[in-house]
């Protein structure tokens, strides 16, 4: 039975203009070191910078020969705008201020991504893709692999250069492998893109 593994990892570390800092390149080189041993197919990246540099590094120890190239579904967007009886009360300043068009354009994104990525594979062979991106994309996939309400998106949270791999197989629902996993990362490389606070 043919399995689509999706290694889903947020960029690394970046600066308030959307660069990578030199802890974004360190973490980014660690999860390549990570997944090197992979049979990685295709690298997938948001259009933005940080992700697309992120794609860059890791791509420095998968051998060279694994396509690296950017997917439009993977930019950084709210896949979906709950209605504010739906709205956790700390979320609703979140939410000030989105049209119903903002809303309809993100939900559309949500819905190419999972279209394009969240499903068993059509061949009779495994794939195994690294999609680089944001925070919201991959819980919106974490989301969607736990067929939950779409609101539960919110509260998904996933640190810099985390790893995250759901597993697709025909007749079978997705497989979460793990989620947010930062052990290939140095203690004082793990937790960024969190707000700061004691960490396990």
């Amino acid at each position: 039975m043919a399995t689509r593994y999706l290694y889903l990892a947020r960029h690394g570390h970046a600066d308030a203009f959307g660069n990578l800092t030199d802890t974004g390149r360190e973490q980014a080189r660690a999860m390549g070191k990570r997944l090197a041993h992979l049979p990685i197919g295709a690298v997938w990246h948001s259009p933005l910078p940080r992700a697309a540099d992120t794609a860059r590094e890791i791509d420095l120890f998968l051998g060279g020969i694994t396509s690296v190239a950017e997917a439009a579904e993977l930019i950084d967007h709210v896949p979906y705008v709950p209605e504010r009886e739906e709205i956790p009360p700390s979320w609703r300043p979140f939410f000030d201020g989105y049209s119903a068009q903002d809303a309809a354009a993100g939900q559309e994104i949500a819905r190419s991504l999972t279209a394009r990525f969240a499903h068993a594979p059509e061949s009779e062979n495994d794939v195994h893709e690294l999609l680089i991106t944001h925070a919201y994309p991959i819980a919106w996939l974490i989301r969607d692999a736990l067929d939950a309400p779409p609101v539960r998106w919110l509260g998904l949270s996933s640190a810099n250069a985390a790893l995250t791999v759901v597993e697709y197989r025909p007749g079978a629902p997705p497989s979460i492998g793990m989620f947010n996993d930062m052990s290939h990362l140095r203690p004082e490389l793990r937790w960024t893109g969190f707000p700061q606070a004691p960490r396990p």
